[in-house]
């Protein structure tokens, strides 16, 4: 099937409050095109450099999601115009993030990514963590970032009763995090569920899916 039946397919397949993220990593401009041509306007890149290139040579009325780890140093290259930062898993980070979106001129939305995996190569915060971070004097003087919501990745496994147990700890994490909600922090977004899992994921309370290889194929990491 096309790039663009694919979305097709997917997006008559979930509900319509959730939106759906094209994982577009290591994919050509003339694949994310196909996509953008049929409709699909949020991408979701895993590495900054790659982002940039891309942003800088697609339409720009697209919102260009960063999913991957985010080091402190490589911010400043994306603040002028990334539009969600899923992987926020400390508070350092908001902060440089808050510092960049200031040069700027812009409040940039985060995600607080809480560790729900029991892998050690996902990255993430503890429920503690962020909700200490968002209830923080430190964290209300943040004036150019908003958390919008949370985001988590389930561990690597075929065990669906475990990944359901892992998205239900970060939907128990939102709920309870919500309830200490201010200016700077409106929880809106459950960033969980990718191509293999994103049903599940959506019956778990997620509204929103990064999915890469339902839509553009298997990635190609030799690029």
């Amino acid at each position: 099937m096309s790039i663009q039946e694919n979305l097709k397919k997917i997006k008559s397949s979930i509900p319509e409050h959730v939106k759906l993220v094209a994982v577009s990593k290591t994919k050509p401009i003339s694949d994310l095109m196909e996509a953008y041509n049929a409709g699909q306007r949020i991408f979701g890149e895993n590495k900054i450099q790659e982002m940039v290139e891309k942003h800088e040579n697609m339409p720009k009325d697209i919102q260009w999601h960063m999913i991957g780890h985010v080091q402190r140093n490589k911010v400043k290259y994306m603040a002028s115009f990334v539009s969600l930062i899923h992987g926020v898993d400390n508070y350092k980070l908001l902060s440089e993030i808050n510092k960049q979106a200031k040069k700027h001129n812009r409040v940039i939305d985060c995600l607080l990514q809480i560790r729900i995996a029991t892998e050690d190569s996902k990255f993430g915060m503890s429920f503690e963590d962020a909700s200490e971070i968002i209830q923080s004097e430190k964290f209300s003087e943040l004036k150019n970032i908003k958390v919008t919501g949370v985001m988590g990745m389930a561990t690597f496994t075929d065990n669906e009763d475990q990944i359901k147990n892992e998205f239900n700890r970060l939907k128990f994490a939102f709920d309870a995090l919500k309830g200490l909600q201010s200016d700077y922090c409106k929880l809106e977004t459950i960033s969980m569920g990718m191509s293999g899992d994103y049903q599940l994921a959506i019956e778990c309370g997620s509204t929103m899916i990064r999915v890469g290889s339902s839509i553009f194929g298997t990635r190609n990491y030799s690029n």
